[in-house]
């Protein structure tokens, strides 16, 4: 069959408003220079088109204004917006990814055809203000609870707003034989599988109020300004899988210290432990690092294990510790079987 004709007016649906202008002619009515205009439409993630294309419509107008307004202000410049943009780009490409495939899935479970997506596409005008006001508010909250970390770790001394340096607890959670089993999988159930390990390790980590850095498939990076609660927050996904068949077993390695905070992800010598970590760990247990350690002394709640020191690539040689948790008084104490093994490699 033909692939069907897109409708004419599909694409002024999507975009609120039909293509009107060139390139040219939007950097003239905005009043932004030819090449910083550029650097933005990079930034956002879409190539340049031709010079004589009428590709941009009078939203992509008002967007320029107002980014040369808020370049009117002492507190913005060029290469904060250029920032912006690029988060802007990189978080909306992923959420419209995301959208969009959702979508397709729920029309899945009716007959699909070209005509349906397209018909599908068109339909989400309807839906557009109310996504609109969710993407809005969710940005608020999120503005508001980092506003109220970074206010937070300034009163206790634990951060540098200025350089983007904080104190933090950085840990990361992998599925295990995740290529193995991702062989064995359709495309369907490879997409619930992830989005199930990657739902139930974000409500974990907010709940015990950490913050998810970022979710790569079989990988999840969070943080957590309280050492007690990044502790919490590992073993609560690392123990997941035993009351909870869906949920794939998983290691975690979490490290304490000083990190470089920008755009959103996380950098440094911490981040790079907790990575080594996971990956040097067994399957359903819980390696932490020296410092971390430290912080968790004065709980009751938890039992930490030295192991032997082993070669971590670009770390040198480092002893891992082992967490879990203190079992309860009238338990019989047996050494975790984590341990045994951990200590006999």
């Amino acid at each position: 069959m033909a692939d069907p004709e897109l409708p004419a007016d599909l694409e002024t649906i999507l975009l609120g408003g039909p293509l009107r202008y060139t390139r040219k002619e939007v950097e003239e009515l905005s009043g932004i220079s030819e090449d910083y205009a550029r650097r933005i439409w990079r930034a956002l993630g879409f190539p340049t088109p031709p010079d004589d294309e009428i590709a941009f419509t009078d939203g992509d107008v008002e967007a320029l204004r107002e980014i040369k307004d808020l370049l009117g202000n002492d507190l913005v410049d060029e290469d904060l917006v250029l920032q912006l943009a690029r988060a802007v780009g990189q978080t909306m490409g992923r959420l419209a990814s995301w959208l969009g495939d959702v979508w397709l899935q729920r029309l899945s479970e009716q007959l699909v055809t070209p005509e349906a997506v397209v018909d599908a596409l068109a339909a989400t005008e309807d839906l557009r203000a109310p996504f609109e006001r969710l993407m809005l508010h969710g940005w608020r909250r999120q503005l508001t609870a980092a506003g109220l970390r970074a206010a937070a770790n300034t009163a206790t001394a634990s951060a540098d707003p200025v350089a983007g340096v904080a104190h933090l607890a950085v840990g990361f959670a992998d599925v295990v034989s995740f290529t193995r089993m991702s062989r064995s999988m359709d495309g369907d159930s490879l997409a619930a599988f992830v989005e199930r390990f990657e739902s139930v390790a974000t409500e974990i980590v907010a709940e015990l109020g950490g913050r998810m850095v970022k979710t790569l498939g079989d990988e999840v990076l969070f943080t957590a300004t309280d050492p007690l609660a990044a502790a919490e927050i590992g073993l609560r996904i690392a123990e997941r899988c035993e009351e909870d068949p869906d949920f794939p077993r998983v290691r975690v390695g979490l490290a304490y210290g000083e990190v470089l905070m920008r755009l959103g992800d996380v950098f440094g010598t911490p981040v790079n432990l907790a990575a080594r970590l996971t990956a040097t760990a067994y399957p359903g247990s819980v390696l932490i690092d020296g410092a971390l350690a430290a912080e968790l002394t004065s709980s009751d709640a938890y039992e930490i294990t030295s192991l032997r020191p082993r070669p971590l690539q670009g770390l040198g040689r480092v002893r891992p510790r082992l967490l879990v948790r203190k079992p309860p008084p009238s338990e019989h104490r047996r050494s975790h079987p984590s341990t045994r093994r951990a200590n006999s490699t």
